[in-house]
């Protein structure tokens, strides 16, 4: 067997130069000479039983040799980036420079690879010292706060509304007389405490009661999505049905109890331990971003293949999108509100994206040089803790695949080489 000529080429291709003798192609070419007869029988023959010569008669040994083409590339580019571990992505590109029967085949394969951590800075010592946050009173006290609002009452209140009010009204708005499309809202309601989409607006309804009926004009924020709107003055007309108070409870046992806890100190007790708790998990997960970061910009990598980076950006813009869906918003609103096309994000988001491989591989290589292994017991472990609770048949045929395992087994073993790095390098305040 003739040897491929590999040459690795820049921005991470790799190109295989591939001879293939007649005598190495025939296994190839009698399979071919099988398929092809097996569409179209030969007189005489039954379906993929007639000798190779008789094929080569009916159809002509060129179309044997072009049958047998894709087989013999995809057997050949298999085998040898197996052999010498060339971890290629995407779909090869394949040009043939000869193909005449009974000659040597001869095709060359160029395929993007895999970058590669070409120098690892030390990780052995402390690179990252992770911060350390107390909760003190104030931090304490804000939540209480937060979780009286939370079981706070609306009292009917026969009065004008103050800032500490709720207002139940119906609004309508108009720009040059004409309503605005989704300008009206029934019984809408506004927290005058809390800061409202249009500034003024809550000034604008203090000291209004039942049945109060009342025209204002306000500009919309110059920033405002609308782009018609943005900066524009709009009518706005409120037909005022109630004016509730926010009644706070008390903070006391009784309070406690209401949140399945007996006493008040118990309740800050609990709340204390839940924030100091959350503070950690911050705090080691501004550590772990920081040591990351650390480690990329220390370390060289070859180049990085565009379709990685495409790839890269189009899930973080997906996760854009998600996130802008999340806030009641559609893309093409969001992107207005930023005053930016959707090419001009994925254009900002190259380096972010090019750092997140980078990161990938790092964690790849700290994997393979640590000697990480997964246990099969392990990845059943995983494997049965997703599928807690999940009845939908397709979904747990999915879940117990072999493609599905393999990458659970992945995740589990970049996970543990993570944490072998942060191990190593991020000690504490």
């Amino acid at each position: 067997m003739i040897e491929p000529i590999v040459t690795r080429l820049p921005k991470s291709l790799v190109e295989l130069k591939f001879t293939v003798t007649p005598e190495e192609a025939q296994p190839f070419l009698d399979q071919a000479a099988q398929d092809l007869q097996a569409g179209k029988p030969i007189p005489g023959f039954r379906p993929g039983k007639a000798p190779y010569d008789e094929v080569k008669r009916a159809f002509g040994e060129m179309r044997i040799w072009e049958t047998a083409l894709e087989r013999v590339v995809r057997a050949r580019y298999v085998s040898t980036i197996l052999a010498q571990q060339i971890d290629t992505i995407g779909s090869p590109a394949i040009s043939v420079e000869q193909l005449v029967p009974g000659q040597d085949l001869k095709f060359t394969v160029t395929a993007p690879v895999m970058p590669i951590v070409m120098s690892l800075i030390a990780y052995d010592k402390p690179l990252v010292t992770k911060k350390k946050k107390e909760i003190g009173d104030t931090e304490l006290t804000a939540a209480l706060e937060d979780l009286r609002k939370m079981r706070r009452q609306e009292v009917i209140a026969n009065r004008a509304a103050t800032k500490d009010d709720m207002v139940v009204l119906d609004l309508d708005l108009k720009k040059d007389n004409v309503s605005l499309e989704g300008g009206a809202s029934i019984n809408y309601k506004v927290y005058l405490n809390e800061p409202h989409y249009i500034p003024g607006f809550s000034e604008q309804i203090i000291g209004l009661k039942k049945d109060d009926v009342k025209k204002f004009v306000l500009p919309f924020p110059k920033d405002h999505y609308q782009k018609h709107l943005a900066g524009q003055d709009v009518e706005f007309s409120v037909t005022v049905h109630d004016v509730y108070e926010l009644a706070l409870p008390a903070l006391n046992d009784e309070f406690a109890s209401g949140l399945g806890v007996d006493t008040m100190d118990k309740l800050r007790e609990l709340i204390k331990t839940n924030m100091t708790n959350e503070a950690a998990q911050k705090m080691d997960e501004a550590a772990e971003i920081e040591l990351l970061e650390k480690l990329v910009e220390g370390s060289k990598f070859s180049e990085v293949p565009e379709l990685l980076i495409n790839e890269e950006v189009r899930r973080m813009f997906g996760e854009l999108e998600h996130n802008a869906e999340q806030q009641g918003m559609d893309m093409k609103d969001y992107l207005s509100q930023l005053k930016k096309s959707a090419d001009e994000i994925k254009f900002e988001m190259v380096p972010q994206a090019m750092k997140r491989v980078q990161t990938a591989v790092l964690v790849k290589e700290v994997a393979k040089k640590e000697g990480v292994e997964i246990a099969d017991e392990e990845v059943n472990a995983e494997i049965d803790r997703i599928l807690e609770g999940v009845q939908d048949k397709e979904t747990r045929e999915r879940v117990t695949s072999t493609d599905y395992r393999d990458y659970v087994a992945a995740q589990m073993k970049n996970r543990k080489a993570l944490q072998i790095i942060k191990d190593k390098a991020i000690k504490s305040e």
